[in-house]
């Protein structure tokens, strides 16, 4: 088996971030998830009803890979990225990084991983490798998929090779941290305000505070949106709690991202925004529960109680940004 040496294969909430970690420890940069995925500028939403969707999907944070953009630019982290459309190119471009005695970050479809408990396609998965035999990879993964795990070389490539939504051509890649990192706390500001004003100024209304509207009155069509409400409706409930989103389709990681910037900046906008955000975590817990309690009992008047909560969310969002947008100034 060959591996890497002294990686921390430790497992968190959220996929991309959890690889990060992972990567950026092996080089002694050790910041908590909720600053990956603040400094990354990870916080979002969509409402996603494509012509290839069976159901509707509420998503709660920016493109997969962006964060991983955004967080290398923050700190001025060299970031390597590789792709191909040749599995044998793709193959020798990680196991290069893994022989230099380099963790390398991929991005693939989870549905194939031997180990992972949701079968469900998803092109968008990122793990962190770091050793490798003749029959299986070493991985890391979410806290929830087990941390530190391993897979088939079979159903890693297939993983890797996928094709649909979201998916990458075997993309893999890796991060240098610079021998003068920039203060993390120096990047807290540009970090939030940019996050703040992709939230307040979506292109399309599926985005931002517009989004969250949009799906506050579509969610109350949504038993007659599907033939298996009891299948589909506490499914999109579970992705929004448990699928790496951390809870609170991702408000849990930006709440505290954001009280962790309380303790190094002291401003009353900031303070606005974390108390805003801890009001909206709360409140996307309570709106995954009723969709639940509607698919399982047919109840049009959860999803309608859930749509007043969602019209109540884009507000508190929109104030909570707007607050956020503030911190330039």
């Amino acid at each position: 088996m060959t591996t890497v040496s002294g990686i921390d294969a430790r497992g968190m909430q959220h996929c991309e971030t959890t690889a990060l970690g992972v990567l950026l420890r092996h080089q002694g940069l050790d910041l908590s998830e909720p600053m990956l995925f603040g400094l990354g500028s990870g916080l979002s939403f969509i409402y996603w009803d494509g012509k290839n969707l069976d159901f509707p999907f509420l998503g709660g944070r920016i493109k997969p890979f962006d964060l991983t953009r955004n967080l290398a630019t923050r700190l001025d982290l060299e970031l390597l990225v590789q792709e191909t459309t040749s599995p044998r190119r793709a193959w020798e471009n990680v196991t290069a990084s893994i022989d230099a005695g380099r963790p390398v970050g991929l991005q693939l479809d989870s549905y194939y991983l031997d180990y992972f408990g949701s079968k469900v396609h998803f092109g968008g998965h990122v793990v962190a490798m770091y050793g490798y035999d003749h029959r299986d990879a070493l991985l890391v993964d979410t806290d929830q998929q087990g941390g530190a795990v391993s897979t088939s070389l079979t159903s890693l490539a297939q993983a890797r090779a996928a094709r649909g939504p979201m998916a990458a051509k075997h993309r893999s890649f890796t991060l240098t941290v610079p021998g003068s990192l920039p203060s993390p706390q120096e990047q807290i500001v540009p970090a939030i305000t940019a996050c703040a004003d992709a939230f307040l100024n979506p292109p399309i209304a599926n985005l931002g505070h517009r989004g969250i509207e949009k799906a506050g009155k579509l969610v109350r069509t949504w038993l007659q949106r599907t033939d298996a409400p009891q299948r589909d409706l506490p499914q999109a409930a579970l992705l929004m709690e448990k699928a790496g989103t951390g809870g609170a389709l991702f408000r849990n990681l930006y709440r505290d991202f954001l009280a962790e910037c309380t303790q190094v900046l002291d401003s009353s906008h900031l303070r606005t925004g974390h108390g805003l955000y801890a009001e909206a975590a709360a409140l996307w817990t309570e709106v995954a529960a009723l969709i639940t309690k509607a698919g399982e009992s047919g109840d049009s008047q959860c999803l309608v109680r859930a749509g007043t909560i969602l019209g109540d969310l884009s507000r508190v969002e929109r104030e909570a940004m707007q607050a956020l947008s503030r911190l330039g100034e």
